[in-house]
């Protein structure tokens, strides 16, 4: 019946809240066993709280985490490179539009609005290949579905196996006394003559 001393952290759903094992706050999260032994409902606020629990450090999720927000600030990066070149491109467009004073002003126009699609398309393909290499370059594992892993404090583990024992003690009890229910188990009288 020993149980080992790692809870991940799990999130229910909100229709599932039930109250906190120390506060009785409803709470949908939830701290179980890797097994499925045992689970109870706690609160992120005791979660946090050293003195209730320390997690356990994944080093290899931190490495993951770290390299996501660099690929992260990598395509900030990125897009703020392509809309700097989209504002010059725009700039050179309004003064080259004030300088066009003549008759050929609408063709010179219409030209240079092609001119300027064609280098937003240039642009908007440079800027999505860039973040395309940067993502596939980058592919972590989804770290939101990594659990948070917990051990608990002496204290506190010592509660949950205790409250488990008892639960198990009650549970034979009541099957003895169910057992001595049935009139089956008891010596029937002989129903020989004997004399």
């Amino acid at each position: 019946m020993s149980m080992v001393n790692i809870w991940h952290l799990r999130k229910v759903a909100e229709a599932s809240a039930r109250p906190c094992d120390i506060c009785y706050k409803p709470t949908s999260a939830v701290l179980i066993t890797p097994d499925n032994q045992d689970h109870f409902y706690i609160c992120q606020s005791h979660v946090k709280d050293r003195g209730f629990c320390l997690p356990i450090v994944d080093e290899a999720e931190v490495a993951a985490r770290k390299k996501k927000e660099e690929m992260d600030r990598e395509i900030e990066i990125i897009k703020k490179e392509y809309e700097e070149k989209r504002k010059k491109i725009k700039g050179k467009d309004s003064k080259a539009k004030k300088e066009d004073k003549d008759e050929d002003k609408e063709m010179d126009i219409q030209k240079e609005d092609r001119k300027k699609s064609a280098e937003d398309d240039k642009a908007e393909r440079e800027k999505e290949e860039k973040i395309r290499a940067v993502t596939e370059n980058g592919s972590t594992p989804s770290i939101e579905y990594i659990p948070r892993i917990y051990t608990l404090q002496k204290v506190f583990y010592q509660k949950r196996l205790d409250r488990k024992r008892t639960a198990e003690i009650a549970r034979r009890s009541q099957e003895r006394f169910n057992a001595l229910k049935n009139p089956s188990l008891f010596p029937s009288v002989p129903k020989d003559n004997l004399g």
